[in-house]
């Protein structure tokens, strides 16, 4: 599994990417090329974390962000952070993602960590278990609880039944059709 790299790996890619940025703002071009393809492997791990279930769009967000610091690459302050100022623009292009997938989807992802937008992707077990928490919290409870109890909290059927006032029966149907709704939410149709 992939880890955030420490301060100095993370110095040591804001100051190889600044140099490159910096180069190319005054003309070369070579300088200009690798900057886009280190920059576009970055953007990938930072957009491939947060759309686990919508693979097919990391490339195309990484295209929209390339294309939008091309854009507005006359507008980058050489003596401020590089990568602050392309993490603002893959959040803004993130967020608009987002938008547009809650209006058919309703999920959402945090923006806020720019640390992040240098680090290789990696699933980690804490973010598993909050989009698990996302995903479970658009369940009714008749299927979120039996959900909750049985299958990550390890009890039985007739303890679940006990706890949550449903019968058995209700319990087991509770587990089948939520994992079902969560199956089918997380390949993206409803």
């Amino acid at each position: 599994m992939d880890r955030i790299p420490d301060q100095d790996a993370l110095q040591t890619r804001e100051a190889q990417l600044h140099d490159l940025m910096t180069r190319s703002l005054a003309g070369d071009q070579a300088a200009y090329r690798r900057f886009l393809t280190e920059l576009g492997a970055l953007l990938r791990g930072f957009f491939r974390k947060r759309l686990q279930w919508q693979a097919g769009d990391v490339e195309d967000l990484t295209q929209e962000v390339l294309l939008a610091v091309h854009n507005a690459r006359h507008t980058y302050l050489p003596g401020q952070p590089l990568t602050a100022w392309v993490h603002a623009i893959a959040r803004y292009k993130l967020a608009d993602h987002f938008r547009a997938y809650a209006r058919h989807d309703g999920m959402n992802d945090p923006l806020d960590d720019e640390r992040e937008l240098l680090a290789s992707s990696d699933l980690e077990p804490a973010q598993a278990r909050r989009d698990l928490a996302l995903l479970l919290e658009q369940l009714p409870d008749r299927q979120r609880l039996p959900i909750v109890h049985v299958k990550l909290e390890g009890l039985s059927v007739s303890e679940t039944a006990r706890i949550t006032g449903l019968s058995e029966s209700a319990v087991k149907i509770g587990v089948h059709r939520g994992l079902k709704a969560l199956a089918a939410k997380m390949r993206g149709s409803r």
